[in-house]
């Protein structure tokens, strides 16, 4: 590090992939700001204040563009800067086929994964721009290549990819590196539940022969919201146990 200590907010930080980078980002020296909206938000910051460094809980939906700005504000006015955002909150939706899904259901899912990151990224833009310093990194997903059950949350992931990759070509001059991750599939919250236990117990056909952990996937977010990341901006970083 140069000498600064850079605070980094994290949406979807209270559990899964969001806690693993939270606590990755808290142990390389970053003041944390938690967003999210459940109670798991306020114990996930107690972790990162176990670490050493100052955390704050702020529940906010990130499909509300107000909410958002006031987590921004929040956390300015808590840290006095805010230099990285990660943006891991997300749905996964209902598995249906695409004939048989309500309208409603695909504005939700593309209104937490999409438009979260679009109101994340314009609140956290101007304070990182103003330093000439800031990184922000997006989780994707392998289903933005087309998943037949879950098309809105296919589309909602090729967007973020589009967007991160749009922000990095409009400000990796000003300072500013924007990346996206994409795990493959990370033993969380959101991927246990769909399968049973028998299937997860069996090898997954990539050529590490085992799924990944929240941990192994934030690890590559930390290093792009690192000072040591100064040439990668607009990438999309598999972390998917294979090549293809």
């Amino acid at each position: 590090m140069d000498g600064e200590r850079r605070v980094a907010m994290v949406t979807g930080g209270g559990r899964g992939i969001g806690l693993a980078s939270a606590l990755r980002l808290a142990a390389a020296g970053r003041d944390i700001a938690i967003v999210d909206l459940g109670e798991h938000g306020a114990a996930a910051a107690e972790q990162v204040a176990a670490l050493g460094g100052r955390a704050r809980f702020l529940r906010a939906d990130v499909a509300d563009p107000a909410a958002v700005r006031r987590a921004v504000e929040a956390t300015l006015g808590e840290f006095g800067r805010l230099d990285i955002l990660v943006n891991c909150a997300g749905v996964l939706g209902r598995e249906q086929p695409f004939l048989e899904r309500e309208d409603a259901e695909w504005r939700r899912v593309l209104d937490v994964n999409l438009h979260g990151v679009y109101h994340a990224c314009r609140a956290a833009l101007p304070p990182m721009l103003a330093r000439g310093w800031g990184r922000i990194v997006t989780i994707s997903s392998g289903a933005r290549r087309g998943a037949p059950l879950l098309a809105p949350y296919a589309a909602s992931k090729g967007a973020v990819v589009a967007l991160m990759r749009s922000l990095a070509n409009a400000y990796a001059r000003q300072g500013v590196l924007a990346n996206c991750v994409e795990p493959g599939r990370a033993l969380t919250d959101m991927v246990v539940p769909r399968f049973s236990p028998e299937f997860l117990a069996a090898p997954p056909g990539v050529a590490i022969g085992r799924y990944s952990s929240a941990d192994e996937v934030a690890v590559v977010v930390n290093y792009l919201c690192s000072e040591e990341n100064t040439y990668t901006a607009g990438a999309v970083w598999r972390v998917a146990g294979n090549a293809g």
